[in-house]
């Protein structure tokens, strides 16, 4: 047996979503101050992802009152409890340092929409097509289609006119 696969993990992570550089993440990480545990939330870019395996890592940065801040996350790390995408973004790069010289709108990415269909299991898609499907073909929704006025001689009538006291 080889002496790295005594220190790393025969599985890997499954609990993480499918996040690329470019992307706006919220990442919770277990903080322990004393004999004390909490949660404390890191959002910002990735700027980049580095390596694969168990020792793969990934960068987020965030601008904090007007200052830089990168943090490196190992993906294995059990205090990295959560990975949230709030945002994807569109880039054509695999490492986004360039965003380190930009400021306020100019560090802003496009967003896209992408297509995850490959990222997602079987079941899960057919799952999610089942109650789409469902809500489609209930009988109880309704479309109800506007209601257009009718129109008529009596709206033209004139408005009686205010009485004089």
């Amino acid at each position: 047996m080889n002496r790295i696969d005594a220190v790393h993990p025969a599985t890997l992570r499954r609990d993480l979503p499918p996040f690329r550089p470019g992307d706006t993440v919220r990442v919770h990480v277990n903080i322990t101050e004393g004999d004390k545990q909490r949660i404390q939330i890191f959002e910002g870019v990735v700027i980049r992802r580095r390596g694969n395996g168990p020792s793969a890592t990934f960068t987020v940065r965030k601008v904090s009152y007007g200052v830089g801040v990168e943090r490196i996350f190992p993906i294995e790390s059990a205090q990295v409890k959560k990975v949230e995408i709030k945002a994807r973004g569109h880039v054509r790069r695999a490492r986004l340092y360039y965003l380190r010289n930009l400021r306020g709108k100019k560090a802003r990415l496009r967003t896209k929409v992408r297509d995850l269909s490959g990222l997602v299991s079987a079941e899960e898609a057919e799952g999610a097509a089942g109650t789409a499907a469902a809500a489609l073909e209930s009988p109880d929704v309704e479309v109800a289609a506007p209601a257009e006025p009718e129109a008529s001689e009596e709206t033209s009538e004139e408005a009686p006119e205010p009485k004089a006291e």
